[in-house]
């Protein structure tokens, strides 16, 4: 069974999949309180499903783009566990989760995540078969910023303030807002991601996995 954690901004999630169905699945919003909260939730969500750590043989793991801090609660979790037990642990960009949400469509989609001080992480994808595919670099920028470079009908999902969905809304010829509902990121998603990564036979090395973060103005790729 596949244990998914995702700590990478104030929305925090763990899901547990195995053979292509969803075990369970807890998420909730911190406010920066992750330290203290994630392994108490992880023993919730074990006891829910009536299973025992020793069930785990993976984990996968959100890498960012996301605060500096949330992001290594939830790296150090996964490290830990896996040293361990000796497990073998997967990670994923978040936007790549943020993405997955979407059904793929001949449409760009432009996935977010808020990356504080009123700023926003964006990256930009592509259909390539039955997937969304990453292209090019992730950019740390602002929503009117952002809005403003939109120059065709795009497709936006991920986390949004009320405030920036309404100012977003405004430029409706290319703006096609998802829903609040599916723009939620959950570690299901994750999961699937980094499960098929598995099953494909990859891996990432303990002593090299490390976060995702983004400066304004300078891009990393996601």
């Amino acid at each position: 069974m596949l244990l998914a954690i995702d700590t990478s901004t104030a929305q925090v999630g763990l899901a547990l999949y195995k053979e292509n169905q969803v075990v369970g699945e807890l998420l909730w919003f911190s406010r920066q309180h992750h330290t203290v909260e994630l392994a108490p939730a992880l023993a919730e969500l074990m006891a829910r499903v009536d299973h025992s750590m020793k069930a785990i043989n993976v984990i996968g793991v959100a890498l960012g783009p996301g605060s500096f801090t949330s992001l290594r609660v939830g790296l150090s979790l996964a490290k830990g566990l896996a040293l361990s037990r000796r497990l073998p642990v997967i990670g994923v960009p978040t936007l790549d989760i943020v993405a997955k949400a979407q059904a793929v469509c001949e449409k760009p989609l432009a996935a977010l995540l808020q990356a504080g001080r009123k700023r926003i992480a964006v990256g930009m994808y592509a259909a390539r078969g039955e997937n969304w595919q990453s292209q090019g670099t992730a950019q740390v920028t602002t929503v009117d910023d952002f809005a403003d470079g939109i120059k065709k009908p795009t497709i936006i999902c991920g986390e949004l303030s009320a405030d920036e969905r309404q100012r977003l809304s405004r430029k409706r010829k290319n703006v096609l807002l998802a829903s609040p509902a599916q723009c939620v990121r959950r570690p299901a998603f994750l999961a699937e991601l980094a499960w098929v990564r598995w099953q494909n036979g990859e891996r990432d090395e303990l002593d090299t996995l490390a976060p995702i973060y983004l400066h304004m103005g300078e891009p990393l790729t996601g």
